[in-house]
């Protein structure tokens, strides 16, 4: 199969972004692309709170999650859009951080909130606290395809291994992980994380990125670092997006998962122990 990420550099404009990925997706299918990718937060990156509570919408009612769902239907493709910032009916007015995968007919296949919250610290001057306005899902999703089974993650997930040691357990062969990686963690660890994931669990992982610094009208800007990656099941890194937004081609040989899986099968290998106490 071919497949595209789209790198996006969204604003905390929905409809302008939402403009600009359309033309991206159709670009992607131009290119003959079956199954595209989009980054965490496809809608909108904004720092300020009551700036996103005014632009966003709870599902039913999302002109993005409408939209992008129509242009599945259209071109007859499988679409994975990284997540969306919806509203909830939660007490505490928190937000979802949701990623959604799209059938050739436009429908919502499966649905995964984001689990692990970005609550770091990263330097002196670059404090995140997502829980703050995002509440955390609960559940890990696993979805069938034609291509293969697919593990739905976003972002943070990456640093809990036990997750993605879960879904491929369970038959996951592509693992999904679409971002909004800070510079200096990315700069750190991305590769590295990505690729241990992959290796771990004998998986291709395909990681749509945001890039760039993210303009707003009114509130404090954002960076993030691009990179968008896809990573072998054995740890080779096929695509590195760089920091350019764009539409990346690629291809899916799903056969390379039982490949590097029989090299080392190290899922079949787990044991049982006790401790440490």
């Amino acid at each position: 199969m071919k497949a595209a990420i789209l790198q996006l550099n969204v604003s905390d404009d929905p409809a302008a972004n939402l403009a600009v990925t359309r033309t991206m997706l159709a670009d992607a299918v131009a290119q003959g692309a079956e199954f595209v990718l989009t980054p965490e937060v496809t809608n909108c990156i904004s720092t300020n709170r009551d700036h996103q509570r005014s632009v966003l919408f709870h599902e039913a009612d999302d002109p993005t999650l409408a939209a992008l769902r129509e242009d599945a239907k259209a071109h007859g493709i499988w679409l994975l859009i990284g997540s969306l910032g919806l509203k909830t009916d939660d007490a505490d007015g928190r937000f979802a951080n949701r990623s959604f995968l799209i059938d050739p007919t436009g429908e919502i296949k499966a649905r995964y909130d984001k689990i692990h919250m970005f609550d770091v610290r990263v330097t002196p001057t670059e404090t995140y606290r997502e829980s703050s306005a995002y509440r955390p899902g609960e559940k890990a999703v696993l979805v069938a395809m034609p291509l293969a089974d697919i593990g739905m993650t976003i972002c943070y997930d990456v640093r809990f291994p036990a997750l993605y040691q879960t879904l491929a357990e369970a038959g996951a062969q592509i693992l999904t992980v679409p971002s909004a990686f800070s510079p200096v963690t990315g700069a750190a660890h991305w590769h590295s994380l990505l690729r241990a994931r992959a290796i771990e669990t004998g998986c291709f992982v395909i990681a749509p990125a945001q890039t760039g610094t993210h303009a707003s009208a009114a509130h404090k800007t954002r960076d993030t670092y691009g990179h968008s990656l896809v990573v072998t099941p054995w740890g080779e890194v096929i695509l590195d997006a760089g920091t350019d937004a764009g539409v990346y081609v690629f291809e899916l040989d799903i056969a390379q998962v039982e490949a590097a899986r029989a090299k080392v099968p190290s899922m079949r290998h787990k044991r049982p122990f006790d401790g440490p106490i």
